[in-house]
């Protein structure tokens, strides 16, 4: 089961479409209640399922790389929706996303990243979850309803 974490006004404005908890286990149906979302809120195909991509391959790499969870927000902000996803892992850099395609630049690894930060009309890496001062790193990707 997946559970909604409690309202956090700290997140800032905008109106939460989803917030969830996850695992690997729970990365299917986070999946489909991000494309159900989307869908809700306009976000037209081809753009929806680049976006939904774009969410799973962050969601992914937090179970990957940060202990094996992860918390996601879903907010529509004007005329974007908005996605955050944050973990308690070592965190990282927009620096280790490599510039061309992973495996022409010789990086063995990155596509996940790479791909979301093209798909997305905003995109952002900060290290540690907001506010926590404690290690991890919180992915902010967003894209414009068409």
């Amino acid at each position: 089961m997946v559970n909604a974490d409690p309202a956090d006004p700290a997140e800032g404005s905008g109106r939460r479409l989803l917030q969830r908890r996850f695992t690997a286990r729970l990365l299917p149906q986070l999946r489909l209640l991000v494309e159900e979302c989307a869908a809700r809120e306009g976000l037209c195909e081809p753009r929806r399922g680049e976006f939904v991509l774009a969410v799973d391959e962050i969601a992914g790499n937090a179970v990957e790389h940060a202990g094996g969870s992860g918390r996601l927000v879903l907010r529509r902000i004007g005329d974007e929706l908005e996605c955050r996803i944050s973990d308690t892992g070592p965190g990282f850099s927009e620096a280790v996303i490599p510039e061309l395609l992973p495996g022409l630049d010789g990086a063995p690894k990155g596509r996940g990243l790479w791909l979301a930060r093209l798909v997305a009309d905003r995109f952002s890496v900060a290290s540690g979850p907001a506010g926590t001062g404690l290690p991890g790193a919180e992915v902010t990707l967003a894209v414009r309803l068409r």
